[in-house]
Order: C-alpha cells, then structure tokens, then sequence
C-alpha cells in the first residue's frame, strides 16, 4: 500500500533547498554561509573560484559572512588554464 505525503511535509522540513549550478540540493542546515557551502560542496578546490548568488557574484572577502536563503540560486566557477 502506498502512502501519499501532502505537500505541507516539505514546508516543515528542517534544513533549506539550494539550486547549486542548476541542480537542486537539499541540506540539512538552517544557517549556511557560503564558506560553510562550498566546505561541504568542494572541500578540495577552495582557489581559483568564484560563487554568484542569484546572479550577483559575492567577493570571497563576504563567503563567511554571507547567509544563504532557502531556495537562492548559486553558480560556483572554476578558473581553469588553457590556451
């Protein structure tokens, strides 16, 4: 037997939905800052990258202070080389 799961379910969820580089992702979080996103997202590659937040690019000098909001829109970029 299957159950239905009216909608309201996912308005009480804890955390927040994020659309990072046209994917939607759920986290588990209320308060993220970007620096806390991108520790999770690219722990790895933390230079050469750049994150717009509904398409305005915030300066790395903001990420640790900068709250994402339930469902912003993020870009992450990658600087690659190449000729």
């Amino acid at each position: 037997m299957r159950v239905a799961i009216p909608k309201v379910y996912n308005d009480i969820q804890k955390g927040m939905e994020l659309k990072i580089n046209n994917q939607t992702r759920h986290f588990n979080h209320e308060l993220l800052t970007i620096q806390a996103l991108l520790d999770i997202e690219a722990p790895a590659k933390q230079k050469g990258i750049a994150v717009a937040i509904n398409t305005t690019v915030i300066p790395k000098s903001e990420w640790n202070n900068y709250t994402l909001s339930q469902n912003d829109q993020v870009l992450i970029i990658t600087a690659t080389q190449g000729g």
